[in-house]
C-alpha cells in the first residue's frame, strides 16, 4: 500500500476549502485577498489572553519574526513557519522518491495536499505546545495549567486559520499565495513602522523618535549639539537611521534591478511552421524560495536549540548546538551567544565584522551555501528543473532552435541548473550585505518584499490583459 493511500480515511475529517465552482472574477478575488490580509493584519496585532504582563514570546531573532509574519505576543506568534516547515519536508520527501506521488493524477494531487496539511497541523499543535513548555510565555508555574493550555489553543486554532486562509488564496478565491502575502504585509508593515512612527523613545542619549524619518526633525530640532544631533540622524544605534533607510532602499533596487536579468533560448514550433518565440531563464530562477526555506531551517534551529538550552544546557552537544543569554533590559527574551544558533545569526553590526570575523565568514558562508542548495533543491522538487522544462516544451511541441529535439534536455541543462545555484549565491550575498548595513526590515525581508510584490505586480498586469483581451472580444 502507497503512503498516499493511508491518506484517504483522514481526507473526510480535515478541514477544506472548496475550489470555486464558477470562474471568479477579478474584483472579487481582490476582495477576497484584501480580506485575508486585513484580517492576517488584525490577528497580528490580538494579545495572546493569559500571558502575564511584561511576558512575551522570545523568539530569538526579530528579523525572523518579520521574515515569518510573526506578530510579537499575539495569536500570530507561530507565523508561517508550520506552514512552509511541512511544504519543505513534503516537497523533498516526494523529490527524494521517498513518498511515491503522480502529480499528473488528481486523486493523488489531492491525497498529496491533504498530507501537507496533516503534517501542518500537527507541527502547529507541536510547535504551540514548545513554546509554552519551554517558558517563552514565562515559568509553568506562574502560567498555571488554565492560562498554558487556554495559549495552546489560541495558538493552534489562528494556526489552522492560517492554513486555511492560504488555501482560499490558492483555491482560486484570492489572487498569488497566502504565505507570500502575509510575509509581504508583515514585512511593509514593520518597514513602515520603522520609518514613521512617531513613538518617543527614551535611549542612553535621550529621548528620541522611534521612526528615522521623524527622528531626523525632531534631533535637529531638539539637541543644542547640532553636529552630534547630525551624527545621530546618520549613525544611532539601537534605533533606524538614515543609514540603514539608504541601505534599504539600495538593496530594493538591486533587486528590481537583478529581477530583470534573464537568458532568452529561441525555440520554434513543430507543428505550426514559421512560429518561433523565447525561452526565458531568470537569474532569480526559483525566485524567493532559497531565503523562505533557509528561513524556516534557521527559525525551527532556533526553537529546538533554546527548548533544549532552558532544560539542560550542560550538555556539550546542547552548548554546541547554541547558548543563549537574556538580554539587559528585555525580560524574556534572549539571544545567541555561542554555538551553531549564533554563528548563523548576522553580525548585530558593520562592527562586528571586524570585532569577530570568524563569526561574519561563517555566517556568510552558511548562507551563500544554503541558500544554492535550497535553490537547486527547490528546482529539482518543484518540476521546473531542466529535464521536467524539457518534457514540458515536447507536449507543446516545440524545439530549441538549431538543435535537435534529443538534445533539448542538455542545452536547458547548461543553464537553468546554474541559474539556480548562482542565482540563490546572488539573492544570499544582497541579504548579507543588507544585514551588514541595517537595512530596516533585515536583508532576508527586504527581498522577499520586493520579489512578492513582482509577482504581484505580474499577476496583477497579467489580470489586465486578460480583461482587455475578454472586453476586445
Amino acid at each position: 500500500m502507497r503512503f498516499l493511500h493511508l491518506m484517504r480515511p483522514i481526507m473526510c475529517v480535515l478541514p477544506e476549502v472548496s475550489a470555486p465552482d464558477r470562474k471568479v472574477n477579478f474584483k472579487e478575488r481582490m476582495g477576497w485577498t484584501l480580506g485575508m490580509m486585513i484580517l492576517f493584519v488584525w490577528a497580528s496585532n490580538t494579545r495572546l489572553y493569559g500571558v502575564p504582563s511584561g511576558l512575551a514570546s522570545s523568539m530569538p531573532s526579530d528579523i525572523m519574526r518579520i521574515v515569518l509574519a510573526s506578530g510579537h505576543g499575539t495569536v500570530m506568534d507561530l507565523g508561517i513557519t508550520p506552514i512552509i516547515t511541512s511544504s519543505m519536508a513534503m516537497q523533498l520527501l516526494a523529490g527524494a522518491h521517498i513518498i511515491d506521488v503522480n502529480q499528473s493524477m488528481k486523486e493523488d494531487r489531492a491525497l498529496f495536499g491533504g498530507a501537507q496539511k496533516l503534517f501542518g497541523i500537527l507541527l502547529t499543535l507541536a510547535e504551540a505546545v514548545a513554546f509554552v513548555v519551554s517558558g517563552m510565555y514565562g515559568p509553568l508555574s506562574a502560567l498555571g495549567a488554565g492560562n498554558a493550555i487556554l495559549i495552546v489553543c489560541q495558538l493552534f486554532l489562528m494556526g489552522v486559520m492560517l492554513i486555511l486562509m492560504d488555501q482560499v488564496l490558492q483555491k482560486g478565491w484570492g489572487i498569488g499565495s497566502g504565505v507570500s502575502l502575509f510575509m509581504c504585509a508583515n514585512i511593509c508593515s514593520t518597514v513602515w513602522w520603522k520609518t514613521f512612527s512617531w513613538v518617543s523613545v527614551t535611549t542612553a542619549r535621550g529621548v528620541e523618535k522611534e521612526g528615522a524619518f521623524f527622528a531626523i526633525f525632531h534631533l535637529l530640532l531638539t539637541r543644542p549639539d547640532k553636529l552630534r544631533a547630525l551624527k545621530d540622524v546618520f549613525f544611532r544605534t539601537g534605533l533606524p537611521n538614515l543609514v540603514n533607510l539608504a541601505a534599504t532602499a539600495a538593496v530594493a533596487m538591486a533587486v528590481i534591478y537583478f529581477q530583470k536579468w534573464r537568458i532568452e533560448l529561441p525555440v520554434k514550433s513543430q507543428k505550426y511552421r514559421g512560429q518561433e518565440g523565447r525561452f526565458p531563464i531568470k537569474l532569480f530562477y526559483t525566485s524567493n524560495m532559497p531565503l523562505i526555506l533557509q528561513s524556516a531551517l534557521v527559525a525551527n534551529l532556533y526553537m529546538i536549540s533554546q527548548l533544549v538550552n532552558d532544560r539542560s544546557s550542560s550538555s556539550i552537544l546542547i552548548r554546541l548546538l547554541g547558548q543563549w543569554e537574556e538580554m539587559d533590559g528585555y525580560p524574556g527574551k534572549s539571544v545567541p551567544v555561542g554555538g551553531i544558533a549564533y554563528y548563523i545569526t548576522p553580525p548585530a553590526t558593520l562592527s562586528n565584522v571586524f570585532t569577530d570575523p570568524f563569526h561574519s565568514i561563517f555566517y556568510l558562508t552558511f548562507v551563500l551555501m544554503s541558500c544554492a542548495i535550497f535553490s537547486k533543491a527547490w528546482m529539482e522538487v518543484s518540476g521546473s528543473a531542466s529535464l521536467d522544462v524539457a518534457r514540458q516544451l515536447r507536449e507543446q511541441q516545440m524545439v530549441m532552435k538549431g538543435h535537435r529535439d534529443t538534445a533539448l534536455h542538455h542545452v536547458l541543462d547548461r543553464y537553468i541548473p546554474p541559474a539556480a545555484a548562482f542565482g540563490g549565491m546572488c539573492i544570499g550575498a544582497l541579504t548579507v550585505a543588507a544585514d551588514l548595513f541595517g537595512a530596516v526590515g533585515s536583508g532576508t525581508g527586504i527581498i522577499m518584499a520586493v520579489t512578492i510584490i513582482h509577482q504581484y505586480t505580474e499577476i496583477f498586469m497579467q489580470e489586465q490583459k486578460e480583461l482587455m483581451g475578454a472586453s476586445a472580444f
